[in-house]
């Protein structure tokens, strides 16, 4: 089964660019059954509002919002979050609930606030793969829940813990040296990791070539790596601080006439939310998919966030 193509009466049709265009063959009367500020479910690490609209006889909508630093993303961990709401809250429906996140970026985020639908190209019960995420707008969201959705966080919302915060460095690092990366998403053209053998022979015969199948090959990486290093030297010599680094990134890109490509690519690469993030106990606490691209094409020096615990 997949999330957009059933024989059930509440299926949702296969999309056009990404479901924005079948939108409407999905809006009904629905009402607000659950408004739940912490949800989190067992075995996941995060929390997030959950908005659940419903209505007799049609597929239910679910948003969820989340603030940075709640645990894992919703970006992170859209199939397994999605899944358990579907299981606990609509575990009769055939389908998954239509699902939309939202993620309330920091004040003077490069990270744009705004509604993702994600269709789940592959669906059985209570399983989802293969994510695809698209813009969709506030008006869109009213029409599709049947009445106004909530935009903000909720007044039900209680932050974590301060913990001691560590200082955040981004440093040089060799791509060999990262671990084998296992993404949990693009099946066809990340196989999962990047052998040993074939890393060094990436090394010897880089690849530069550009594909289509997905976001994280669709551009240089030997080039947005050099413009990397060029920004972290830079940003070393100004005293430019780890939140400030990924902005003054941007400003560099725009310089140098950098594609959107580049410029998107590099601004991850100084996310203080989104850099990637080797450890060595599970191998990555963010960013292997760009790990493996960069394996792929044979990138020899990336920048990795590290967090130092200062005595």
């Amino acid at each position: 089964m997949t999330d957009d193509n059933s024989a059930s009466p509440a299926s949702e049709p296969a999309p056009r660019d990404q479901g924005q265009d079948d939108l409407s063959t999905l809006a009904v009367a629905r009402r607000r059954t659950v408004d739940e500020h912490m949800f989190t479910a067992p075995g996941l690490p995060g929390t997030f509002r959950l908005q659940l609209f419903t209505a007799h006889g049609a597929r239910s909508v679910a948003v969820a919002t989340q603030q940075a630093g709640e645990g894992m993303t919703l970006l992170n961990g859209a199939e397994s979050f999605a899944a358990a709401v579907w299981e606990l809250y609509c575990p009769e429906e055939d389908l998954p609930p239509v699902w939309v996140e939202r993620q309330l970026w920091p004040e003077g985020s490069i990270q744009e606030t705004r509604f993702r639908r994600v269709v789940f190209a592959e669906a059985s019960r209570y399983r989802l793969s293969r994510p695809r995420w698209s813009v969709i707008t506030q008006k869109q969201l009213d029409a599709l829940a049947g009445g106004a959705v909530e935009t903000s966080r909720g007044s039900g919302y209680v932050p974590r813990p301060v913990e001691p915060e560590p200082k955040m460095v981004f440093e040089e690092f060799a791509v060999t040296g990262l671990a084998r990366p296992r993404p949990f998403r693009e099946p066809q053209c990340m196989p999962a990791g990047v052998h040993w053998w074939r890393r060094w022979t990436r090394q010897v015969l880089p690849r530069r070539a550009t594909r289509t199948c997905c976001w994280y090959h669709g551009g240089d990486w030997h080039r947005v790596n050099a413009m990397a290093l060029q920004v972290l030297s830079d940003a070393r010599e100004q005293s430019v601080g780890a939140h400030d680094v990924q902005e003054f990134a941007v400003a560099y890109a725009a310089s140098i006439s950098a594609t959107d490509w580049e410029t998107e690519a590099l601004s991850t690469l100084f996310s203080t939310w989104d850099a990637i993030q080797p450890d060595s106990e599970v191998g990555y606490i963010n960013g292997q998919h760009r790990s493996q691209a960069m394996l792929e094409a044979g990138v020899r020096r990336t920048v990795v966030l590290r967090h130092v615990y200062e005595a």
